[in-house]
């Protein structure tokens, strides 16, 4: 298939177009480059050195003998340009990475705020615009988030996607309706996700888009089989308080020697998938697509579920390292239950690699090796929810900071 890949340049969208072009596929990338500008604009970079998009695909050419196009083009910005390319290439299936990823970066002040919500809803909204507008029957693939359903306890299993709800008529009968689950989304970030699946509910229905999107857990991990071929396919891995994810980020500071930073009780049970599984179940997707006419298909793309202070508890074991207990930046439950189906990725097939200490060992001997690119002012989550929030943050965990003399 022809895929064009929109955010190809990402924690996700690069391994993502490797795998594809790996399977035959005629891999296009289209990305405005942001997340780059963004280390810029925080001062930190990926942990692991990053070449340039084009070479990149260099590499990736010179390796494999397959090629992945790259077009500079701003999905949120760029309508016109995005619909004559789509016009012109008319892709078989589209993924959609194109969106600000970081709930603390979309937290961190009312520019940041303003920045998710017009770029993530509009590169969503312009792209199923353009797909309608050129009759174009390409299978659309969104990557979201588990964190539309929210972290509330409920004491039930959340469902893909959809919720079966009686509801009773005047006459006083009960009839039986699917609804999508009630959203709950605990920051900017995760809020532009859940008007992303109203958008996709409304183009399915009135206009028949063929329409997959993926409620993803938090990715752990940095390689896949394609980024070992060669120093320079290496993925980008975030260590930051605002991008690095909670298990990559304790597993940097045990590298490092920082403290292990939980905030608040770490009884928050978060959904993890691995990055090899990620572009696994995309390509699942890909393979699987609606029929057109068909609702938004809907998977929950996790393999297992872990509170936050057991997974820093089995790090401080495996490596020694110290638990620093602070306070939490984010406005959410102390603690919360997480029990989630996700049959539909099990039935087709998808093995989970699940949290293992040879895995585990893989990403230490990464964050090991790369250690001294480390700015360790960029460690602590600083980004608050609330500015009552933000009077309690701890920004020197270790303790180093300066203090006068009494």
């Amino acid at each position: 298939m022809k895929i064009a890949v929109m955010g190809g340049d990402g924690f996700i969208g690069w391994p993502t177009s490797l795998h594809l072009s790996d399977a035959g596929h005629d891999i296009h990338i289209l990305d405005n480059l942001s997340r780059r500008w963004i280390d810029t604009e925080l001062g930190v970079q990926s942990l692991t050195p990053m070449d340039s998009i084009q070479e990149r695909a260099r590499i990736w050419h010179a390796e494999t003998g397959r090629r992945i196009h790259f077009n500079l083009i701003d999905l949120a910005k760029d309508y016109e340009l995005l619909k004559k390319w789509l016009a012109e290439n008319r892709p078989d299936a589209v993924i959609h990475f194109a969106e600000q990823r970081a709930a603390p970066y979309s937290m961190k002040s009312d520019r940041h705020k303003n920045y998710t919500v017009n770029n993530n809803v509009s590169a969503t909204h312009n792209l199923l615009n353009a797909l309608t507008e050129l009759n174009l029957d390409a299978h659309l693939i969104h990557l979201g988030t588990m964190g539309v359903y929210g972290y509330s306890t409920v004491g039930a299993a959340i469902p893909e996607g959809y919720l079966p709800v009686g509801i009773e008529t005047a006459g006083g009968e009960t009839v039986s309706q699917e609804i999508l689950y009630p959203s709950n989304p605990g920051s900017i970030y995760h809020m532009t996700k859940c008007l992303d699946q109203l958008l996709f509910q409304f183009y399915a229905k009135n206009d028949g888009l063929r329409i997959t999107d993926l409620h993803q857990g938090i990715v752990w991990g940095t390689h896949t089989e394609q980024t070992r071929r060669h120093a320079q396919l290496i993925n980008r891995f975030d260590y930051d308080g605002d991008y690095g994810t909670v298990l990559n980020r304790f597993l940097i500071q045990a590298a490092i020697g920082y403290p292990l930073t939980v905030h608040g009780t770490g009884g928050q049970t978060r959904a993890f998938i691995h990055i090899q599984d990620s572009v696994r179940c995309i390509e699942l997707a890909l393979e699987n697509p609606p029929a057109r006419g068909a609702r938004v298909e809907i998977f929950n793309q996790m393999t297992e579920t872990h509170r936050v202070r057991d997974l820093a508890e089995m790090i401080a074991r495996m490596t020694g390292s110290k638990i620093a207990w602070l306070p939490n930046p984010r406005k959410e439950a102390a603690e919360n239950e997480l029990i989630v189906r996700n049959e539909k990725f099990r039935d087709l097939g998808l093995a989970p690699i699940t949290l293992e200490a040879a895995l585990l060992d893989e990403i230490v001997d990464v964050a090991k090796k790369f250690a001294y690119r480390v700015d360790r002012s960029r460690v602590p989550a600083v980004s608050a929810w609330t500015k009552d929030i933000a009077a309690t943050i701890n920004h020197d965990p270790e303790g180093k900071r300066l203090k006068s003399v009494s």
